[in-house]
């Protein structure tokens, strides 16, 4: 199966790389990178010695209609310019915000611009396989929004959804390839600092629109994003006001049954804590779960690697779900740690 990865010279795009050319079912036939048309891949991602010799092209709409599945993964508000043109017959996995947002307010309110609609949103644990499979256009997740969504979702009947808090640290890789000064390493070395302070990063609405659709009610986040001085990796802290008195036992067997057939998804053992560097360069996601029964508050802990689960491996995971293939088809491999 011909497919076409836009966007390809950013951190996602250089990780879709890396999967998809392990991918049994997928021909990489077209690979773009706008202002990097003509340069070396391996000039940018020195990992990907299998491109060697291999040079970005140029983004054009008629070499992503020669495909049958285009990735992309291009910033904030340009994917809406490029799908308009794109023919019907191709299958869009669309790793931006453009379409991930139902309500057209909260897209002009954290994003700015013009909407451009929603389409299916693609977190094959919380949305059903059927509604993804028999779709052309799915809006991959962001990052934090997957590792959070996961999170609360289990525990929706048993929480004070409008209290819910968050906290969740990010390597690098999350802000992008862009050039910034708060990001270069002499800055980011030995240091942490929260970002996009006050309730304002542009995961909230998302991360509320989803859950509010699981769980059947309304769900309100307070959510502070913390830059981690390491290079990809989430870890998220979760906390909700338990509605009722629940054990821990309960909390668990929750999580368990929520997540018992999902291949990506693992609640650790007690006493294991979930670390960025056990799911590194996998789909995978660790979760742990506590109640502080001194507040009534369940605690839930997540890990997952941005630019898989939060981005490329999650792309795949769609698109195999969308092409009748297995879901977890060249998304096999374990933590790197």
């Amino acid at each position: 199966m011909k497919i076409a990865v836009v966007g390809a010279s950013g951190y996602a795009g250089g990780e879709l790389l890396r999967l998809l050319a392990g991918h049994p079912k997928f021909e990489i036939s077209y690979i773009a990178a706008g202002s990097n048309a003509g340069e070396l891949i391996t000039n940018l991602h020195p990992q990907l010695i299998n491109f060697a010799g291999r040079k970005f092209e140029a983004t054009t709409v008629e070499m992503i209609n020669k495909c049958e599945l285009a990735f992309i993964a291009l910033p904030h508000g340009e994917s809406a310019k490029l799908v308009s043109q794109i023919d019907k017959s191709v299958k869009i996995v669309d790793l931006g915000a453009d379409f991930r947002l139902q309500n057209p307010e909260s897209w002009k309110k954290y994003y700015g611009g013009e909407y451009a609609g929603s389409w299916v949103y693609g977190l094959p644990e919380l949305v059903d396989h059927k509604e993804i499979s028999k779709s052309t256009q799915v809006s991959n997740p962001g990052c934090y929004a997957t590792a959070i969504a996961l999170s609360v979702a289990p525990v929706l009947s048993v929480i004070d959804s409008g209290d819910v808090v968050v906290v969740a640290a990010s390597g690098t890789t999350g802000a992008g390839r862009s050039a910034k000064v708060n990001l270069i390493g002499s800055e980011v070395m030995n240091n942490l600092t929260s970002y996009k302070f006050g309730g304002v990063h542009q995961h909230t609405p998302e991360i509320e629109e989803v859950l509010s659709k699981v769980g059947k009610k309304d769900v309100k986040i307070s959510f502070t994003p913390i830059l981690a001085p390491m290079p990809r990796g989430i870890l998220a802290t979760v906390t909700a006001k338990l509605s009722s008195k629940t054990s821990p036992e309960s909390i668990r067997e929750l999580f368990s049954n929520y997540y018992k057939t999902s291949k990506f998804v693992t609640l650790l053992p007690s006493g294991s804590m979930p670390m960025t560097s056990a799911v590194l360069g996998s789909n995978n996601a660790q979760i742990q779960v506590a109640v502080d029964e001194h507040v009534g508050r369940v605690i839930i802990s997540t890990a997952i690697d941005n630019l898989g689960k939060g981005a490329a491996g999650q792309a795949v995971q769609n698109a195999n779900l969308m092409c009748d293939f297995a879901e977890d088809l060249g998304l096999q491999n374990l933590g790197v740690r």
